[in-house]
């Protein structure tokens, strides 16, 4: 008659010598209970750690939290690590999230994960819309962070319980490391069992953690000698001898898992517990783990040792239809082995809904694992694969254990590893891309399929290990016959990894080779465009102004048609502002641009073209038009999950355009955002070189020096060269930080060698950098004329570009370094041409800076209105520094400051839209003026705000009044 099986003692009775641990559970457990409404009251914890080397009870204690969640009513989400399953990517987090979303249908599903489906589809196991970029690794994070907060949310509370977590993939134990700071804010408890020795290095932040509070983590400790004899006695009654029950402590040092696992088969054996069953117990003790469990296994008959060793190939949890298929088993002969394999407390039943096995103990699989021979697992592992993928779970699953075959050089294994890869380059899974991409590489592939695996694998490396990006780009490159739209990806690839690993000069060669190499003229434009791109990021480009010149002739021929002659014009457009070419030039390419539209996520392309002709509309004087496509391309990237690099550009540069509006504060917040967003992600210099810079001019108009200077040591801002072309240009706003600072003399030199490095490269423009004003003010104290002719210099080349708010600016810092009676012209020419342009910020210095100087020569009522005007204007940008500095110089005058008019920001009143329909009519000033029932003066003035309101010059009026916004009453 079989023997009945039974569940171990430490998942039916109380726990022996865990009293600590329990009452840590209840307690977590009772503060978890008193959330309401799916809400978190203030809570003590929200993880608790058990932590102890294998076979100490992790486990059993898991099973026990389970137990006591489900009797509490709670919504339980578990997960396993396991040893021979770490290479797949978020296995764990598809355990925790799958059961909850495979209760839904396709409707429900979608609705509940919304936005974020496509980003997480594919970690997730899900059906993604269709092919597109996949979401980078911090998308991937905030999408799974956002999914189980949900999750939490709708079956509040929750208990997360993570057994084996040394064993869990990276990716998941990434996610978990990440998540946790958060739980404590959600109503759920995470609950988590592991070896400390070891779990990786991915769970820093994890083990940090757990272990801020006094109490946690719960080490577990090895049973004494009474806790063994109260597991022995609990089987086999008090009969038991303190002689035997101290051999049997002995026999099993104290591991819980030994103890019940002795003590359950010493009762099968129907021993009492005398000296005279010493022997029989050392025996039984023996067979427990290691070489006496294989002994164990190997004496049931040859179809249940087989699927047992199918078993382990699989890992926990399996489905015993696909352990049968492998081991060429019936379904009467897999019900016999599995019912034998329980008797034998080998297998148990899995926590699964799809009636799954799992091991009794994981140091059971590990042994077992470990016994087979290995040419006989490595067969198994390959069956494995064929019976995976023909059972539908995919080339992921399938992948794992091809990685654990010998090469032989199979087309259909390089093709599931690839198939697998791609899965997980979808998921953001890279490092596990690269590992089954190596693989394939040493399958080999067919020779006409290298160099797609090459260029594959190289896409998987980029962010991980970008010098072996180039290495695997370079071996492509070298394959035969490769077809042109591949070769193309992989000079971007390589180029783009060069200048990564800053090699500019090596990027700008191997584009100009293909360039020469290129026999398809769209090709060729395409690689013309990736030298352009490298040369402008140079900062030692030694022939700019030839390349200039070459760009120019090329773009004059292009109509535009496709994308490839779209991007040459864009490079065009942002070239001609930096050389400082008539601004109606730059406009006009970057519309040309423009026409078919630019993608902000074409990981073939990059998104530094875009980029570039948005800004030429920033430095034109329609910051609008910038900021309508940085809007678009951070969208994009949002919802193609990119959410780490290209978002922080996005931000950044979408706070400069509001730092050129003058609007500061909203400039200060995405700044700060785009910084915070730059930290997380790792190797984002770039971006965080753009962002300090930006913060730091934006700071200096608010007035707040000292702040400005504790940025600046935080990131050694004074101390970097860059080797790249990045704006504002970092040496020119340290500078300026240094004016700010009374330190004329310093920045003087620097801003000198600014100059001469821009002027060796024809790029003249003040607009981009005003190193020119700069120096002058660094100049003025001490050599007053140099001063006045680098001023007028500047002046000249604002006018040559001709963008009013660039005018004004360069108009307004002569004035301030010239004497004599010109200043008061000087002051009243820029505030006239800062009232034709959207520069708030720039307008109310020139207003206040012209006040100041009628208010000198005893002009005190127009002292009075411009200074009133600059005033109102500095405090709408939210230039504290600036209006404290406007109150002074009226009250210097005998003037007490007029109540401000706080009007709606960026929305016109009705009598300013007519006023702008009329402008974009072409109606001259005198008729507006005689419609509108105003003096001329206060037509231009309603056209300022207008301009300041909107974000744009007269020439962007008519583009905005398209766009139908209403006007405010």
């Amino acid at each position: 008659m079989a023997v009945k099986p039974r569940q171990p003692i430490m998942t039916q009775r109380a726990l022996i010598e865990r009293r600590r641990e329990l009452q840590a559970l209840d307690s977590a457990f009772r503060e978890l209970r008193r959330t309401a409404d799916g809400l978190p009251r203030a809570r003590r914890r929200g993880l608790l750690a058990f932590t102890g080397p294998a076979g100490l009870g992790k486990t059993a204690l898991i099973t026990e939290a389970r137990a006591r969640a489900a009797a509490h009513g709670f919504t339980v989400l578990s997960g396993r690590g396991g040893e021979t399953e770490q290479g797949s990517a978020f296995r764990v987090v598809r355990q925790l999230v799958q059961p909850s979303l495979a209760r839904m249908d396709e409707t429900e599903l979608r609705a509940f994960l919304g936005s974020w489906y496509d980003i997480v589809a594919a970690v997730l196991g899900l059906e993604a819309r269709g092919p597109g970029p996949a979401p980078d690794r911090t998308g991937v994070r905030e999408g799974l962070d956002w999914v189980m907060t949900r999750l939490a949310v709708r079956k509040a509370p929750v208990v997360l319980l993570l057994d084996d977590l040394h064993w869990a993939d990276a990716e998941s134990l990434s996610w978990l490391d990440s998540f946790a700071s958060r739980v404590e804010d959600l109503p759920l408890l995470v609950v988590v069992a592991y070896r400390p020795d070891e779990l990786p290095s991915e769970a820093g932040q994890l083990r940090t953690l757990v272990g801020h509070r006094g109490d946690r983590p719960y080490d577990l400790a090895l049973l004494t000698a009474d806790g063994v004899a109260r597991i022995v006695r609990n089987e086999l009654g008090d009969a038991a001898g303190d002689r035997f029950c101290k051999e049997c402590w002995s026999a099993t040092g104290g591991s819980p898992f030994e103890a019940v696992e002795l003590a359950i088969g010493l009762a099968e054996r129907k021993l009492s517990g005398t000296e005279d069953d010493l022997p029989a117990m050392r025996e039984l003790a023996a067979a427990i783990k290691g070489p006496g469990l294989i002994d164990r296994l190997e004496r049931l008959d040859t179809a249940t040792v087989r699927f047992a060793h199918t078993a382990a190939v699989l890992g926990s949890p399996f489905s015993p239809q696909l352990a049968a298929t492998i081991a060429v088993l019936g379904e009467e002969a897999a019900a016999e082995a599995t019912q034998k394999l329980r008797q034998a407390r080998i297998l148990a039943d899995g926590h699964g809904p799809e009636g799954e096995l799992e091991f009794v103990h994981p140091l059971i699989a590990t042994t077992i694992y470990r016994s087979i021979r290995t040419a006989f697992r490595a067969g198994l592992h390959n069956i494995a694969a064929q019976a995976v993928l023909a059972a539908g779970y995919g080339p992921t699953a399938a992948a794992r254990h091809l990685l654990e075959v010998p090469c032989e050089g199979r087309p259909e294994a390089v093709a599931c590893l690839r198939e697998a890869a791609r899965e997980y380059l979808r998921a953001g899974a890279t490092e596990a891309a690269r590992r089954l991409l190596t693989r394939a590489l040493q399958e080999p592939p067919l020779p006409e399929d290298r160099a797609a695996v090459l260029h594959e694998l190289a896409c998987a490396t980029f962010l991980i290990e970008p010098t072996a990006t180039v290495r695997h780009l370079r071996q492509a490159l070298a394959q035969p016959d490769i077809d042109p739209d591949l070769r193309a990806s992989i000079v971007y690839r390589l180029t783009t990894a060069l200048a990564h690993t800053d090699q500019l000069a090596e990027a700008v060669a191997v584009a100009a080779e293909e360039v020469k190499q290129a026999t398809d003229p769209r090709v060729r434009l395409r690689m013309q465009a990736d030298q352009f791109v490298w040369s402008m990021v140079r900062t030692d480009d030694p022939d700019s102004p030839a390349r200039s010149r070459t760009l120019a002739r090329l773009a004059g021929q292009l109509p535009g048609r496709s994308l490839e002659e779209r991007y040459i014009l864009g490079l065009r457009a942002w070239d001609a502002v930096k050389r400082g070419e008539p601004r109606q030039t730059t406009l006009a390419y970057a519309e040309k641009a423009l026409r078919g539209g630019m993608s902000w996520t074409d990981e073939t392309r990059g998104f530094e073209v875009p980029l570039s002709v948005a800004l030429v509309f920033v430095y034109g004087d329609q910051p609008r038009r910038a900021e309508e496509l940085f809007s678009k391309g951070v969208a994009e990237c949002v919802a193609k999950g990119w959410h780490g690099s290209h978002l922080a550009f996005g931000q950044t540069i979408a706070g400069y355009v509001r730092y050129r509006r003058g609007c500061l504060a909203e400039a200060e917040d995405l700044v700060r955002e785009g910084l915070r967003i730059a930290d997380k992600v790792e190797g984002v210099v770039a971006a965080q070189l753009f962002g300090v810079s930006i913060l730091i001019k934006t700071l200096l108009a608010r007035g707040r020096i000292t702040e400005a200077r504790a940025l600046a040591d935080e990131h050694r801002f004074g101390e970097m060269t860059p080797n790249a072309v990045i704006y504002p240009d970092p040496r020119t706003v340290y500078a300026e930080l240094l004016l700010a600072e009374g330190r004329h003399a310093e920045a003087a030199p620097l801003l000198s060698s600014v100059g001469d490095w821009l002027d060796g490269r024809a790029w003249r423009n003040p607009a981009w950098c005003p190193w020119q004003l700069h120096l002058a003010s660094a100049l003025a104290p001490t050599a007053p004329d140099d001063a006045v002719g680098h001023a007028l210099d500047a002046v000249k080349r604002a006018r040559d570009f001709g963008a009013a708010s660039t005018i004004g600016q360069a108009l307004h810092t002569l004035a301030e370094v010239t004497g004599g009676p010109a200043v008061l012209d000087l002051y009243a020419e820029a505030v006239g041409h800062l009232e034709q342009s959207p520069a708030a910020y720039e307008l109310a210095r020139a207003q206040i800076g012209h006040g100041t100087a009628l208010s000198r020569n005893g002009r005190l009522q127009g002292a009075a209105d411009r200074l009133y005007q600059g005033l109102e204007g500095a405090v709408h940008c939210g230039a504290e520094a600036l209006a404290a500095r406007a109150r002074a110089e009226l009250s210097a005058a005998g003037l007490r400051p007029l109540p401000l008019r706080y009007a709606q920001p960026d929305t016109l009143t009705a009598r300013e839209r007519r006023t702008a329909e009329l402008s974009a009519q072409e109606h001259p000033v005198a008729l507006i003026a005689k419609e509108m029932h105003l003096t001329e003066q206060g037509v231009r003035q309603l056209l300022s705000s207008v301009y300041r309101k909107v974000g744009t010059d007269a020439a962007g009026l008519a583009g905005f009044l398209e766009t139908g916004t209403h006007p405010r009453p």
